[in-house]
């Protein structure tokens, strides 16, 4: 019997230590970008961070606005760049807002590893640099996270002052879906807690999910929801990487929200 604890006591420790050395590599696969920054017409290249080498894309409104305007924050997912959002974004731009990409440290040309106090970190100096452009009205800069993302607007809101919140395909926070994989809470490194976020925010939200997601299930968009009784809820018929932007929803919330103006019209 002795025997037989002191093995499962090996096997425990054994598990555990797996579990908090690999839990960031799969949380964030690091995915390789191009060398070169895209040529795009209206984008600014920032870098961001203690070390000024994490990447960021200022997007400039491609209709003429009113200064100043109002602008996007976006997280991606955490098998995605910031390279690869540029051309969904034009929506966006077309209505008069600002947009800007902020990478992931260790993403793509970034440097840097990806944590999610590191990543707070870069949102916080994106989100200071953008406000105190004197073409930005920093009382209209909404976050929009998608999937991993949304932790980081999640956090973002709790550090900065945001008009609004869009959560797309994202969850409550990493907790219910470690359980899922057997991982126990105390082994959780990065929790991007979603829920607290959510529940503490005062201005307007608009969640976005698929109904058929089985990688973050529409429960954590439900949850989300519930704890922000003033927020908006659609479920989508697509799943976790499948969903079109639904522009004629974020556009009229972005609207609603103030972030657009009649004198940007």
């Amino acid at each position: 019997m002795r025997g037989l604890l002191i093995f499962a006591g090996i096997v425990a420790l054994l598990y555990g230590v797996a579990v908090l050395s690999l839990q960031r590599r799969v949380l964030y696969p690091r995915v390789p970008a191009p060398s070169r920054v895209p040529s795009v017409a209206g984008l600014e290249h920032w870098q961001l961070g203690p070390a000024s080498d994490v990447d960021a894309f200022y997007l400039k409104p491609t209709r003429a606005a009113a200064e100043p305007h109002g602008a996007v924050i976006f997280a991606h997912g955490n098998g995605e760049l910031i390279d690869m959002w540029i051309p969904d974004f034009e929506p966006a731009r077309a209505a008069g807002l600002a947009v800007l990409l902020v990478e992931f440290p260790g993403y793509g040309r970034s440097g840097g590893s990806a944590s999610e106090a590191a990543i707070a970190r870069i949102f916080e100096d994106a989100y200071d640099r953008l406000a105190a452009r004197p073409d930005i009205d920093a009382t209209r800069i909404a976050g929009y996270g998608r999937s991993l993302g949304g932790g980081a607007i999640g956090n973002l809101s709790r550090a900065r002052s945001l008009a609004a919140i869009v959560f797309e395909s994202t969850f409550s926070s990493t907790l219910p879906l470690a359980a899922s994989m057997f991982v126990p809470a105390p082994l959780v490194l990065d929790r991007y807690d979603n829920l607290a976020a959510i529940s503490a925010f005062a201005g307007p939200v608009l969640i976005l999910h698929g109904e058929r997601d089985t990688l973050i299930p529409p429960a954590h968009a439900e949850a989300l929801h519930a704890a922000s009784p003033g927020s908006r809820l659609h479920l989508l018929p697509c799943g976790h990487n499948d969903c079109p932007r639904r522009w004629d929803l974020l556009t009229a919330f972005f609207s609603e929200a103030g972030l657009t103006q009649e004198k940007d019209q």
